[in-house]
């Protein structure tokens, strides 16, 4: 039934939080703080639909991309930008209080440009009217969504996307491969001049010879940064894939902050082209010794900035495609850095039997954090300094309060690299008290 709430605050996952009039807790969709708001909720319900906005707040613009409001990416397009930062740092650091980590720094932000920012996106391909279509799904269902634009793709990416579909219109290869894939990925470099494609495909594939390459040949005419492309085969959302096609170059090489890093295709590195350029300073400028650690590695983007002021860097990764990766770039560096290939859990576990002790740990976990063990074996370790790069404040906010038995928060730091969306990067430096 409808009913009239005002929006206290908003709450980690997009929604803001209201008490309706029964006093049960409403989260509701694309509003912002303090507005008062018409919506909708069967009885028993928490989760309430927007009907309309009776008292819009003054930051509240209207959103850029049509497909706002149906597609499930984006959560704050209707905010100014400002506000959305804002929104994130009050998230944060009420995250942070209801677990009960003590003593919070003044939170800093760092942002950048909040549109075109991704080098990443990963589509799903779909039929509307006998004729192919890019889209994400329609927010809180799996049903397909083609969309007319991504605002927060970096133009070329998007580009490709325009020339796949249209060369699907009249080549037979596009036609046949797109016919056999569920979802295409770009990946671009920082300056748009190098582009990755990968076609990933649940079922069979076109068993014409060479067509994979004849396709990448004539998406290359229209899109000449396309230096590279393969499939993947499986199950991408359960990890169960192999590389069946390749045509061109094996990756990316991408430039950060005076450093060169090779990205096999289908490895992981930071999706915001801008703001990895203050992320890197911010981890490891400053900071120097004997040894140090790069846990939750990746490609080694941490690692590399860490050679230039410390005698011994050891980065560990457990994804075979990125350890090689890290392998290969570490080893230019000299013979006194090394990668190795193993879960960040087992690691620790071993150096703590060896009783091994760096200058400084970086960690940069995925979303599920490092865990409450790896945080009591960083405190056996007692490394003088830690920093934490988070991607979710929840499972930040765990760890911390297992860290902060033995440490004490010296900075804390926003850094929006997920512009329009929810989701929100957090550097934590950690002292040994």
């Amino acid at each position: 039934m409808a009913e009239t709430v005002r929006i206290e605050r908003a709450v980690y996952g997009g929604a803001g939080l209201a008490h309706r009039i029964s006093g049960a807790v409403a989260f509701v969709p694309f509003v912002l703080p303090e507005e008062l708001v018409e919506i909708d909720a069967p009885s028993g319900a928490n989760e309430a639909a927007l009907q309309r906005v009776i008292e819009p707040a003054p930051t509240r613009i209207e959103p850029p991309c049509p497909h706002f409001g149906r597609c499930g990416g984006c959560q704050y397009q209707h905010a100014e930008y400002a506000t959305q930062v804002e929104i994130k740092r009050d998230i944060l650091r009420e995250t942070m209080q209801r677990a009960g980590v003590n003593t919070l720094p003044e939170i800093a932000s760092h942002t950048g440009e909040p549109w075109g920012y991704r080098n990443r996106v990963r589509f799903r391909l779909g039929k509307v009217e006998g004729l192919f279509r890019v889209g994400y799904s329609v927010r809180g269902t799996n049903a397909f969504l083609p969309i007319t634009q991504c605002p927060i793709a970096a133009p070329l990416l998007w580009k490709a996307a325009v020339a796949l579909l249209q060369l699907s219109e009249n080549n037979i290869e596009a036609k046949l491969w797109l016919e056999a894939a569920n979802e295409v990925e770009f990946f671009c470099n920082a300056d748009l001049s190098r582009l990755q494609m990968t076609l990933l495909c649940a079922r069979a594939k076109p068993a014409k010879k060479n067509s994979f390459a004849r396709l990448c040949e004539a998406l290359q005419q229209g899109v000449p940064e396309l230096s590279g492309a393969g499939v993947l085969t499986g199950d991408a959302r359960g990890g169960n894939t192999n590389f069946t096609e390749g045509w061109g170059i094996a990756g990316l090489a991408y430039r950060v902050a005076d450093e060169n890093y090779w990205v096999s295709r289908g490895g992981f590195f930071q999706v915001n082209r801008f703001l990895v350029e203050k992320l890197l300073p911010l981890v490891c400028v400053g900071r120097s010794g004997d040894i140090a650690w790069d846990l939750f590695a990746g490609v080694g983007l941490f690692s590399r900035v860490l050679a230039r002021s410390f005698a011994q860097v050891t980065a560990v990764e457990a994804n075979p495609s990125a350890a090689n990766d890290l392998r290969i770039s570490l080893g230019k560096l000299g013979s006194q850095h090394r990668s190795v290939q193993a879960s960040t859990l087992e690691f620790l576990r071993g150096a703590v039997v060896q009783r091994e002790r760096p200058a400084l740990i970086v960690l940069d976990p995925p979303r599920a954090g490092a865990g409450v063990e790896a945080c009591e074996l960083l405190l056996k370790l007692a490394a003088p300094a830690v920093v934490y790069v988070s991607c979710d404040p929840t499972t930040l906010a765990r760890d911390l309060v297992v860290l902060q038995r033995d440490y004490r928060i010296a900075e804390i730091h926003l850094v929006d690299l997920f512009p329009q969306t929810f989701h929100l990067e957090t550097v934590v430096m950690l002292a040994r008290r």
